[in-house]
């Protein structure tokens, strides 16, 4: 029997500045928990450099990027919430 290897036709990157290194770093430790619920359908790799995240996704249909993306932005927006409400770095 043949496994079909996936093929990873959708693909999105972003970054975020967070204005200084310690929150990047915070925020970055904090999704860099949260590995994907499905390895063979979505990839994430993440680094984080000069106060901002790089992120790239790659996924093998539309709807699971999508899924995935939503997932981390409001992980995200929650982080960053966070160091706003509880303090953090406001070096520039």
């Amino acid at each position: 029997m043949e496994v079909a290897t996936s093929s990873w036709d959708f693909s999105c990157d972003f970054e975020i500045n967070f204005g200084s290194s310690e929150n990047a770093s915070i925020v970055y430790s904090v999704l860099a928990v949260d590995k994907e619920l499905q390895p063979d359908k979505v990839r994430r790799e993440m680094s984080v450099s000069d106060g901002k995240i790089f992120v790239h996704f790659e996924a093998v249909e539309a709807r699971f990027l999508r899924a995935s993306f939503s997932s981390l932005c409001d992980l995200m927006v929650l982080a960053t919430q966070f160091i706003e409400e509880y303090g953090g770095s406001n070096e520039k």
